[in-house]
């Protein structure tokens, strides 16, 4: 079961990152749309640089990794080396190819979002990560006291404020419905099971660890609670936290990486209310 649980996991890394790529290669880059993340970053700077989008990609997503690493740690770059990996290699071999469909941008805008949505959203689910531009709002996240979400929308600003001063408002414009229907096929993709959010509570003796991975990595919130061993009658601490669904596998990978002896508790929320959640 763990050999089929860690092949299922390698192959929705690769098709995710092949989506993404393609997405991106076939959609965005053709039509020069600012989307978000490094492919929308790369597209803006490519016409102050001279150097080709393709390039700019690559050594956007070393330098991220290399951040990631010194920043948030060795298990953060272990979660995203695949992606690191594959997502150039794919990006320079579909770059060997001349996209030119003559496809409408507005089209080329959506398509593009929802196809690279849908590969982001794979990678998610599986609890890894693409890195990339997910990592200076992770940074910033955890040495600030801005959340991650705050710094990611930052982050999405300044690019569209750098593309709007090399390609136009008109191009910012169209590359946020992108950026829009990018992170609403993400959202499909996590809620695909039927239900969105989970409650869990966890136990373990490695309280700090744990809470440093839902409040910096997953960027969501946690409480705790006073409790005694039933059998030891020994003071210990339990966490409880509310996340979404595609969140959990990354949680539940963590913790038991943290501590393998944990404890977790998980159930189906249907609904929750208050910052950070919303009532569809």
């Amino acid at each position: 079961m763990k050999h089929k649980h860690y092949l299922v996991e390698s192959l929705s890394i690769l098709v995710g990152n092949v989506l993404l790529a393609f997405g991106v290669s076939y959609f965005i880059i053709p039509n020069n749309i600012l989307t978000g993340g490094v492919a929308g970053v790369a597209i803006a700077l490519s016409p102050l640089l001279d150097i080709s989008v393709e390039n700019i990609i690559t050594g956007l997503i070393v330098i991220c990794f290399v951040l990631g690493y010194l920043f948030l740690g060795k298990g953060f770059a272990l979660k995203t080396i695949a992606s690191s990996i594959l997502y150039p290699i794919i990006i320079k071999m579909l770059g060997q190819f001349n996209f030119q469909g003559n496809i409408d941008p507005l089209l080329a805008s959506l398509y593009g979002g929802l196809v690279s949505g849908l590969g982001i959203g794979i990678v998610f689910r599986v609890g890894s990560s693409t890195g990339g531009m997910d990592v200076p709002p992770l940074i910033l996240g955890k040495y600030t006291n801005i959340k991650t979400h705050s710094w990611m929308i930052i982050v999405d600003g300044l690019t569209i404020l750098l593309g709007i001063t090399t390609f136009g408002i008109e191009a910012a414009l169209v590359g946020l419905i992108s950026a829009y229907s990018m992170s609403k096929m993400v959202d499909v993709v996590q809620t695909l099971n039927g239900i969105s959010m989970k409650q869990v509570f966890i136990i373990t003796d490695h309280v700090e660890a744990v809470l440093d991975v839902i409040l910096v990595s997953i960027d969501r919130g946690a409480t705790l609670f006073n409790a005694e061993g039933g059998y030891t009658q020994n003071p210990r601490k339990i966490i409880m936290t509310v996340l979404l669904t595609d969140q959990y596998a990354k949680l539940e990978k963590s913790v038991k990486e943290i501590d393998p002896e944990a404890f977790l508790i998980v159930s189906n929320a249907t609904e929750v209310h208050g910052n950070g959640f919303y009532k569809n």
